[in-house]
């Protein structure tokens, strides 16, 4: 199978000469936009254009300027990007298409914003889960969503509260299996809010075993109706009164074993997993089972939810991922990841589930 080179910016290709060529056109026009008059270049210029040409309008006019120019730049990187991945895939040397998304004028900096995992070496795995059994004897096909056991595709928008989603779908999955009633959709916002104390860090990332151990230890988690998502950090305002459910503990799979996590997720429900997310393929993913030569499965920044797997007739094994980007992510919001190809992405790296 061939594979697309990752895509960078050289000194002389096309996307750094735009980029050039537009930055100087943007100070150009800027400058030249409105040329000095007579009495702007008299003595007491600076006091007559106090309030009309002021240091911080130009800066403003500047970043302005800029912002726009580099959402061109993302636009063309981003367009030139999928039209050269689609062909490969037309080649039939890729599995899988990408399309032009909501993130498509997103910089670099912006994507990264919204891959809140926050990863931490020192962290120690907690109550390692031994999974019994032989995956051979499971189903070969599972999804949890025809089991009522996931809730609707949901957005965490311009915040990084990825690992609250991945935390707040395992908590729904277990609560919907243990009361065998219908799903209850849980509060992302108070575990973005209130769970500071236990590592995590709103929009600026965290762990969903941090969550669990904040669900655990306040007795409760809100529902969503009652704690509405705002995409931003706020003061926690959890109540009693309005908890949706609760967890006892947590347990950690495995590092890295794929069996052990086809095990879980089948016999457990949906688990909270994380992935390396950062390449353009994943960013813009349409269709098909994903498999980026480029992804790492250690080096891990998105927190997901693992709702099932299955085998794809034409490209094989993969793994069911509930994303927290909206419906229009993707395949509706969800992307198949390659299974059994060693760990692809990380998806069993830092796998974990809540007991309620």
């Amino acid at each position: 199978m061939a594979f697309l080179p990752r895509l960078s910016v050289l000194p002389n290709s096309p996307i750094s000469l735009l980029a050039i060529s537009l930055a100087v056109l943007a100070f150009v026009a800027l400058a030249s936009a409105n040329p000095p008059t007579a009495r702007e270049t008299a003595p007491n210029a600076q006091q007559n254009n106090a309030n009309a040409r002021t240091e911080g309008e130009i800066e403003k006019n500047v970043a302005e300027k800029m912002e726009r120019m580099n959402a061109f730049i993302n636009y063309f990187r981003a367009k030139k990007f999928i039209d050269a991945h689609n062909l490969a895939f037309e080649k039939g040397e890729v599995p899988f298409k990408v399309a032009p998304n909501h993130l498509m004028h997103f910089t670099p900096a912006q994507y990264k914003r919204i891959r809140g995992l926050q990863m931490r070496s020192n962290r120690q795995r907690h109550n390692m889960a031994i999974q019994a059994g032989n995956s051979s004897t499971l189903p070969e096909k599972l999804d949890w969503r025809e089991k009522g056991a996931v809730t609707e595709v949901k957005d965490q928008g311009d915040c990084g509260s990825c690992w609250a989603f991945s935390a707040t779908g395992a908590i729904e999955g277990a609560l919907a299996q243990k009361k065998s009633s219908k799903i209850i959709s849980l509060s992302e916002q108070n575990l973005v809010d209130c769970s500071s104390k236990y590592g995590n860090e709103g929009c600026d990332g965290g762990l969903m075993d941090n969550a669990f151990e904040y669900v655990r230890d306040n007795n409760g988690l809100d529902t969503e109706e009652s704690y509405p998502y705002e995409a931003v950090t706020g003061k926690c305002q959890f109540k009693n009164e309005t908890v949706g459910g609760t967890v006892v503990s947590f347990k950690d799979l495995k590092e890295g074993d794929e069996e052990q996590l086809k095990i879980a997720v089948a016999t457990i429900g949906p688990i909270s997993v994380a992935l390396d997310a950062s390449n353009l393929s994943f960013q813009f993913y349409k269709t098909g089972v994903y498999y980026e030569r480029w992804c790492s499965n250690r080096y891990l920044d998105h927190g997901v939810l693992l709702v099932g797997y299955g085998t794809d007739e034409t490209h094989g094994d993969y793994w069911l991922v509930k994303n927290s980007w909206g419906p229009h992510w993707g395949e509706n919001g969800y992307i198949r990841i390659a299974r059994n190809k060693q760990n692809h992405c990380g998806i069993a790296t830092m796998a974990s589930y809540p007991v309620v």
